[in-house]
């Protein structure tokens, strides 16, 4: 099964983000790309200020767009993330649609991004966002797959709970930032696969030095052995990575984590 990555440049212009992620997803389809990933907020910049201003209900222009990328292209298409609005609440939401454009998931992030590192990060999401509250798994023709939002990825028991519900791929549209990225974004990722034996892809804007947030990029695919199949740097960039389902049930059949696990005892699951 063929990945493509788009870590892409986001500005201010939602008319220009949609046009940029329409080429990009466009281009990697010709390379085969089979499942298409877009980086956390992909259609306006990462500040609570964009949030507010380019909420949209599902239905608006960012979700039909998305829709219309996967048609046309004949892709599983996971959207990044958005502020969607809904009955007077913004979500931070990741929409994902099938190779007809008919939407099969959606996300909202459980875990607000509020952070105050001192001399580093503070960033609250929960002064615009209402925190989701479900585990997303869906279903397609290439297997079955996990999704969460960057924040999410930090929580170990999220990503458990996607794999004892059948996820071979944990897909997450993150963007970390330069306080958090080149502490925790490796080897956080690494050990979501290395815990639960299925591969992790996460997807992130290009560094934008302009920009009040900015994010860490290095956009990643992890194995479920915990290798390192592909990273970007921090520029715009897309990408294909060819993955293998199989090696979830090799590795899960030598090392027996999953099926090893014991609920009661930990009274958790």
């Amino acid at each position: 099964m063929k990945l493509g990555l788009i870590q892409m440049n986001v500005c201010e212009n939602k008319t220009k983000n949609l046009k940029t992620a329409a080429e990009s997803v466009k281009n990697l389809a010709k390379q085969g790309a089979e499942i298409v990933i877009l980086p956390e907020m992909f259609c306006c910049p990462y500040e609570n200020s964009a949030f507010v201003r380019e909420a949209e209900a599902e239905g608006g222009t960012v979700t039909t767009a998305l829709s219309q990328m996967a048609r046309e292209n004949r892709v599983i298409l996971i959207g990044g993330s958005m502020p969607e609005e809904d009955h007077g609440k913004l979500y931070n939401t990741s929409f994902v649609y099938n190779v007809d454009g008919t939407r099969i998931a959606r996300h909202r992030k459980a875990h607000l991004f509020d952070i105050n590192v001192p001399n580093g990060q503070v960033f609250y999401e929960s002064d615009t966002f209402t925190a989701g509250d479900e585990i997303t798994i869906f279903k397609t023709n290439l297997g079955t797959f996990g999704l969460c939002i960057c924040f999410d990825m930090r929580f170990p028991e999220l990503a458990r709970a996607m794999a004892l519900r059948g996820a071979q791929v944990i897909f997450c549209p993150a963007a970390f930032n330069n306080t958090t990225g080149p502490a925790h974004w490796e080897v956080m990722h690494r050990a979501r696969a290395i815990d639960n034996q299925l591969y992790v892809v996460s997807v992130a804007p290009a560094a934008n030095p302009s920009a009040s947030y900015h994010s860490y990029g290095h956009s990643i695919v992890v194995s479920p052995w915990g290798e390192v199949l592909a990273q970007a740097e921090r520029e715009e960039c897309s990408f294909c990575v060819e993955i293998d389902l199989a090696k979830n049930d090799e590795i899960r059949k030598s090392l027996p984590l999953l099926s090893g696990l014991k609920p009661n005892l930990y009274g958790i699951y």
